[in-house]
């Protein structure tokens, strides 16, 4: 430990001191405090931190002793000290074992004797913690964990801790004890032993010579032929792999690549596009555009938009400023260099150009490739439907055999449940006879009560209207409630700011025409920002109108150029690869029309008229379902309607509807 015992105990109080828990978490706190203090050490941080953490975590034990100290002992003691109690009545609790009483001695030896025999002498003393303590302790922990934990560890240490405050108080009244003298230590003698022989030496056996080892062949020193030909065998191997990668490299779009590339997806996407535009089965028929779109239709233009296009004019009358004074100052017109952009841009666009062209027609070739190829697949697969069909028709008479039988089982059944209602009609006639004599005894017993009830009504009302009678006789009396007031007389309490009513109405007039003026000059300042900002609105405005007035003229200058001058036409592609790849997409269109007319199918008389009776079969069969459902839905609704049915057969009759349904 770097520090002493005094400094440790210190160091632990302030950090109790300085510790708030609704702003600082407990490491967060104890970290802080070591950083600020420049603690390094090791044992005197974990010291630290064990007493600080220990002491928070067991803050409620402490507490009920330093309560009780307060109360009895430690009345004149200062409530700042607590913390100091804290920590001594922790170490007195915990860590007794592993300090030891020579430590634990030290500690209470840093601070003042008096503080520390008065509060030691009231916690050690047996009756109190035996007592009241301990009971305290056990309201917030088990009986076994303060028993076995704090109480025995306190009770084994209990003569050496009674000892120290014996002396404590000795010392306090000035009554030491007489030191011991120091006697002299006994000097042990060695005994007179007869010494032992000395041992004799043996002698060495002799050392057996070994037999000559055989050499170390030399081919332990020397690589194994195997190696050298699994090198040979690597590099062999490894000159094939490389030649087969060049090969592979040079033809790899000979390859089968079962996923398309992005590329190809974008055509195939175009090519289905461009297809379906064709079809014009459900266009939509697009509207005549209004009638106003072709006037000109005025904008209203805000303050915002009119400072925006005042500023942008502004700006641009002083970059041709600019120019021009830079034209004057002798700088070179770009006039050619623009020439020269636009012919190399033209020269740009033409080869472009040229390059989309030869893409598009490799997609449509690709198109036409991928239609030949999906006409042999449409084949294949009305050959695999013609088997499916088959297997279909077989399924579908085994399914309607089983429907027919499932539906005579469900008829049956219903009737069954109709003959069970028509035996319950006569038992619910019975009942309801029964119920009619006894709501007629009901009738009469009731009309007797209300009767009565009316007689004491009347009694009851005609007592009160004679209260009401006479409260409004008392209340027809008049009464005088006139109060004379003079306005202005004061009100005579004797305030240095009292006045009378006349004299406040006055002073209240006063400020509201004082405050219509300040008003009305605040309607001035406002009049006049507003005309001010008006009239600057109004001059950019100007400005506005003149530079559009200016580009409309030019535009129309340019416009009628236009019109006199030659319409720029396309450029030319020509490039004698663009042109066969156009003779061989000529090629693939013959090829796949003359596929298509091949493949036209033709539908017989025979197989319209089978499926034109399948149809009808179908329907017929669904009518007749609806109608047997409709049939048993009425006869249930009669049967509620009648009061026949008893809820849990109306219900089971609902049930069987359903199922036919479905």
């Amino acid at each position: 430990m770097s520090f002493s015992h005094g400094q440790l105990l210190v160091h632990c109080i302030q950090v109790l001191d300085s510790y708030n828990c609704d702003i600082q978490s407990v490491e967060e706190h104890v970290n802080k405090y070591l950083k600020n203090n420049q603690i390094y050490d090791d044992s005197d941080q974990t010291f630290i931190v064990e007493v600080f953490s220990e002491c928070v975590r067991y803050a409620n034990l402490m507490q009920v002793v330093l309560d009780g100290f307060y109360a009895k002992d430690g009345k004149k003691t200062l409530r700042s000290e607590q913390n100091l109690y804290t920590v001594v009545c922790y170490l007195a609790l915990f860590r007794l074992d592993e300090l030891g009483m020579a430590h634990f001695r030290k500690f209470v030896a840093s601070q003042d004797i008096n503080r520390m025999y008065r509060f030691l002498n009231f916690f050690l003393d047996e009756k109190n913690l035996m007592t009241w303590i301990r009971d305290g302790w056990e309201k917030y922990y088990e009986h076994v964990f303060v028993e076995t934990n704090m109480i025995s560890s306190i009770q084994r240490w209990m003569p050496e801790l009674q000892e120290m405050i014996g002396q404590m108080k000795d010392k306090i009244a000035n009554r030491l004890k007489p030191k011991r003298k120091s006697l002299q230590t006994t000097e042990a003698k060695p005994f007179n032993i007869t010494q032992p022989r000395p041992r004799s030496i043996p002698i060495p056996e002799p050392i057996p010579k070994l037999a000559k080892h055989k050499p170390v062949p030399k081919t332990l020193y020397s690589e194994p032929r195997e190696f050298n030909k699994i090198k040979r065998s690597k590099e062999s191997n490894r000159r094939v792999a490389e030649e087969r990668l060049m090969e592979a490299s040079r033809i790899q779009f000979a390859c089968a690549n079962p996923e398309k590339s992005q590329k190809t997806k974008e055509i195939l996407t175009n090519i289905v596009s461009e297809e379906e535009s064709k079809l014009e089965f459900e266009r939509h028929r697009a509207n005549p555009p209004p009638s106003f779109l072709s006037r000109e239709v005025p904008i209203k233009m805000n303050t915002a938009t009119i400072l925006r296009e005042g500023n942008l004019y502004r700006k641009k009358e002083a970059e041709e400023i600019k120019k021009w004074e830079n034209l004057e100052a002798g700088a070179k017109d770009a006039s050619d260099f623009l020439k020269w952009q636009t012919e190399m841009r033209q020269r740009d666009l033409e080869e472009e150009l040229a390059e989309i062209e030869r893409r598009r027609l490799h997609g449509k070739l690709s198109h036409e490739e991928a239609i030949l190829a999906r006409q042999d697949l449409i084949q294949e697969n009305k050959q695999k439907v013609k088997s499916m069909k088959e297997e279909t028709e077989k399924m579908m008479q085994e399914y309607l055999q089983k429907k027919f039988s499932e539906e005579k089982e469900m008829r049956q059944l219903v009737e069954d449940t109709m003959q069970g209602h028509k035996n319950a009609k006569e038992a619910t006639k019975k009942l309801q006879d029964y119920k009619r004599k006894i709501v007629q005894e009901v009738n009469e017993e009731s009309k007797e009560l209300m009767k009565q009830a009316l007689e004491e009504a009347e009694e009851e009302m005609r007592r009160r209207m004679e209260l009401i009678h006479q409260i409004r006789a008392m209340e027809a009396v008049p009464i005088i409630r006139q109060k004379l007031v003079d306005l202005t007389t004061t009100s005579g309490h004797g305030l240095l700011s009292e006045m009378s009513i006349a004299e406040l109405r006055e002073r209240v007039a006063l400020l509201k025409t004082a405050e219509k003026e300040t008003e009305e000059q605040r309607r001035d300042d406002i009049l006049a920002a507003k005309q001010a900002k008006d009239q600057m609105l109004l001059e950019t405005l100007e400005t506005i109108s003149k530079h559009r007035l200016e580009q409309t003229k030019s535009a129309a200058v340019r416009f009628e150029c236009k019109k006199k001058g030659i319409i720029p036409k396309k450029p030319e592609i020509k490039d004698p690869k663009l042109l066969e790849l156009e003779k061989k997409l000529e090629e693939r269109k013959l090829q796949r029309k003359k596929e298509q007319e091949k493949l036209k199918v033709v539908p017989s008389k025979q197989s319209v008229n089978q499926t034109k009776s399948l149809i009808n079969q179908k329907r017929g069969l669904e009518e007749s379902r609806w109608r047997e459902l409709e049939m048993t839905q009425e006869r249930a609704a009669r049967l509620v309607g009648g009061g026949a049915v008893k809820s849990h057969s109306a219900s089971r009759l609902a049930a069987s509807s359903a199922i036919m349904a479905s």
